[in-house]
């Protein structure tokens, strides 16, 4: 006879959030949601009554209530909550979400504890990089100051904006079923490209650390005052380099990396010279390559230069190329000079 335990069905967990026009930060919300192993099947309640709303696991972006275990809302006029006290910015449902259960989605797509110092270090770093602007936008806080007025119009191209276009138009009303179909495509929009973030942070940006604390532990090697960096191939370095600077006591008296080199990779012998900015996001080079180099190519930037095999120098200073890593090693050399 079966015995009663296998006669138990489990009833699959429920997710609720108001129906009606909907934003990106519960779209996201939900699906970051249906990541995780208890959520992979929940059924989704849009709505806006309480009583079958109290009947869900979980409740986002509704209810006025906030205890990070069922009630994930931020409208109450007393919310104040923020990722972190680094942080000014107030949460939305998709950083709530965020913060209480994207460690869980991180280490197990790095197969390691949620405490563990790259957990970590990519919790933080997905939350500055996407989900803060998601916060933001969802509580009507600009980039910039109000009389900063911008160069043009890049609101029509952001992710907020395509979910907000997929909501029915005013003149072409929908059902609830209707309704719910255009959400779990938005939902599907933003997380896609939250899990798309997510895959190159894990694969692709936190590998390349190591590259990057192997050549500032190299960086004698190729000049004196340690200003030169070497890899093998192209790779995000830029706030690695930054964030291993400020992580190791650089400052002012210390003579921090001017340069990069890396192949370029695609069985080109080519390599480039890069110069590293004054910040992470900066175009402004701690040294740009010389001004008298700059626009030309080849030979004619051979002989300007005084070194053989050169390919080109930007117009801006920023970057160039040679032929051989000789080469651009001895770009590096003589910009120092110049």
């Amino acid at each position: 006879m079966e015995s009663p335990a296998k006669r138990v069905k489990t009833t699959p967990r429920r997710i609720g959030t108001h129906n009606g026009h909907f934003h990106a930060d519960e779209a996201l919300a939900v699906y970051i949601l249906r990541l995780l192993p208890d959520y992979s099947d929940a059924e989704l309640l849009r709505s806006r009554d309480t009583a079958a709303l109290e009947e869900c696991d979980i409740i986002v972006d509704v209810g006025g209530k906030y205890d990070g275990t069922k009630y994930f809302d931020h409208h109450q006029r007393e919310f104040a909550e923020t990722f972190s006290s680094e942080y000014k910015t107030k949460l939305s449902s998709a950083g709530l979400i965020y913060k209480h259960f994207a460690p869980k989605l991180i280490a197990s797509r790095l197969e390691q504890p949620t405490d563990h110092p790259s957990v970590q270090l990519l919790f933080q770093k997905l939350y500055k990089n996407f989900i803060e602007a998601l916060d933001a936008n969802d509580n009507g806080i600009s980039a910039y100051p109000a009389d900063v007025k911008p160069a043009f119009n890049a609101g029509g191209i952001s992710l907020p904006s395509l979910v907000g276009a997929l909501n029915p138009n005013w003149n072409n009303p929908v059902d609830q079923a209707g309704e719910d179909a255009m959400f779990l495509e938005a939902s599907k929009l933003m997380g896609e490209t939250f899990v798309r973030k997510l895959d190159f942070y894990c694969s692709g940006w936190l590998p390349a650390r190591d590259l990057v604390v192997e050549a500032v532990e190299k960086r004698f090697e190729h000049d004196d005052a340690g200003r030169i960096l070497v890899f093998p191939r192209s790779v995000p370095w830029k706030e690695h380099l930054f964030n291993i600077e400020e992580e190791l006591g650089f400052d002012e008296d210390v003579q921090k990396p001017l340069y990069v080199l890396y192949n370029e990779g695609g069985n080109k012998p080519n390599w480039r010279i890069q110069c590293v900015p004054v910040s992470s996001d900066s175009f402004e080079s701690r040294k740009p390559l010389p001004e008298a180099w700059r626009g030309f190519r080849d030979d004619e930037l051979s002989k300007i230069s005084d070194v053989e095999g050169c390919v080109f120098v930007h117009a801006s200073g920023f970057i160039g190329g040679n032929k051989t890593f000789e080469g651009a090693l001895e770009m590096a050399k003589k910009a120092f000079a110049l």
